[in-house]
């Protein structure tokens, strides 16, 4: 061994932590699965632009007011006090996330995952601008004139057109939007309005037109712990190694079989149609979202070659190695993992069904005055001051009629009653009397009931301290 070549293996190979990013030029398919993903960033999309602009009692039907701290839902009004229901909303998005990831494994990630939706939106105006992948890839070779900076130009004002009307669109729930069209018609838009509209619409325009897959391989934490929520019996896509193997190209007329070779042809299709550039033909990969493009593809070479469908398709690691047919898959997903998911999931939905439902639209928050703890009244009685803080949640407006006990004697002194606006808080103080023997010296508790005059189901009992003076 020369000692250039003893110096060569002393020296330690550099092992590179940072891949380098292969633009990805996603071939467009049409078929079966396309027509769903189709239908989902349509629906989708449908519900968000236009939800915005639903009106419901005279005000728009979905709107996050955190200026006036209420969330208007259609005819439900939330306020602070109800963060239980916002909580309830989290638990059942995530066991939701975590029954469909269990049954067929990344499905929401491929067909309604912002990411991918928006992704999509930004790739059918890159194709409509630019042609397809061949065209796509041509362009990118092609030298700086004036056709690629009129092309790419228009592709660019398209994205930060959609980008900045999906930042207007957020933040048009959380701002009335016909107060957010006439500050910026008029210039006045606030400081977080214009931060939001351009923070929000800025991420669109980075992750869906420049990042796109990487979002999904490194920014994305679903990816990382999706085998957690795997197991055998989980749908994901899949290829049939068996039909497969050995790959290769054959000429027409000729015998595969005869020749040695499996079904599949080698075309390359299915990974030219990936998003995130993979080849599904080397097993189940994290980078794999579910989204069964390679299906549709594959489904169709196979058509033109005259195989049966299904080389590439939805299948479990137990039904590839079993040979297990459709009707022994679907058997499989009812397993007690599923049965568990579902059986929590319909349980939070059922009580948060219920107690929407029976909740009452009314709270009342009573603070005692404390600058004054006790007085004695012209009468001889003893009188405490309280303000009750009247929170009407429904949007129509009520009377109420307040009554106290819990004491001997107790009244209210002067009207029993109070006008609450609709969908409004309304401050009321009001005096307790006693006579100085009802209780013990010091604190005493006392409820206070307030009911609605013109519905009696409305109603709400409260507990407060009445303080007597030795």
């Amino acid at each position: 061994m020369s000692q250039s070549e003893a110096r060569a293996q002393e020296i330690p190979a550099q092992v590179s932590f940072y891949e380098k990013r292969k633009k990805i030029h996603a071939k467009g398919i049409r078929g079966y699965f396309d027509n769903w993903r189709i239908t989902l960033v349509v629906l989708t999309q449908v519900i968000f632009y236009g939800g915005l602009w639903l009106n419901w009692n005279g005000r728009q039907a979905i709107l996050l007011h955190l200026v006036e701290r209420k969330f208007y839902i259609f005819g439900v009004v939330f306020w602070p006090q109800d963060v239980i229901y916002l909580a309830a909303l989290l638990i059942v998005s995530a066991y939701a996330l975590f029954l469909v990831t269990a049954v067929a494994g990344r499905l929401f990630c491929g067909y309604a995952c912002p990411q991918t939706v928006y992704t999509q939106l930004f790739m059918w105006i890159e194709n409509w601008v630019e042609g397809d992948r061949n065209a796509r890839i041509k362009l990118d070779k092609a030298p700086l004139d004036t056709r690629k900076i009129r092309i790419r130009g228009t592709k660019h004002l398209l994205w930060l057109l959609l980008s900045l009307w999906t930042g207007f669109t957020l933040v048009g729930y959380f701002t009335p939007v016909n107060e957010l069209i006439n500050n910026v018609r008029t210039g006045n838009l606030g400081p977080w309005e214009t931060f939001w509209i351009f923070f929000y619409g800025g991420f669109t325009y980075l992750f869906a037109g420049f990042m796109r897959e990487q979002v999904c391989k490194y920014m994305c934490p679903y990816a990382r712990f999706q085998s957690v929520m795997f197991d055998p019996d989980t749908l994901i896509i899949t290829y049939d190694p068996e039909r497969g193997e050995t790959r290769g190209a054959r000429k027409k007329g000729v015998d595969a079989k005869a020749a040695g070779f499996g079904d599949c042809v080698d075309c390359g299709l299915c990974v030219q149609v990936c998003p995130t550039g993979i080849d599904i033909r080397n097993g189940l990969q994290y980078e794999c979202i579910g989204c069964a493009a390679c299906v549709d593809v594959c489904d169709q070479v196979m058509d033109k070659t005259g195989q049966p469908r299904g080389l590439v398709r939805y299948s479990t690691e137990n039904a590839m190695a079993q040979h297990l047919d459709r009707k022994a898959i679907l058997a499989h997903i009812v397993r007690p993992r599923i049965l568990l998911y579902t059986a929590i999931l319909a349980v939070i939905l059922g009580l948060c069904a219920w107690f929407l439902a029976h909740r009452i639209p009314l709270k009342v928050d009573i603070i005692r005055d404390r600058s004054v703890l006790a007085r004695e009244a012209d009468d001889g009685r003893i009188e405490n001051v309280y303000m009750l803080q009247i929170m009407n949640t429904e949007e129509r407006p009520h009377r109420y009629r307040i009554s106290v006990d819990g004491l001997p004697g107790a009244e209210i002194a002067g009207n029993p009653e109070v006008d609450a606006g609709a969908a409004g808080l309304t401050s009321y103080n009001t005096v307790v009397r006693v006579p100085p023997d009802a209780g013990k010296v010091g604190s005493n508790p006392i409820h206070f009931d307030i009911v609605a005059v013109d519905n009696p189901d409305i109603k709400v009992r409260e507990k407060a301290a009445f303080l007597l003076p030795q």
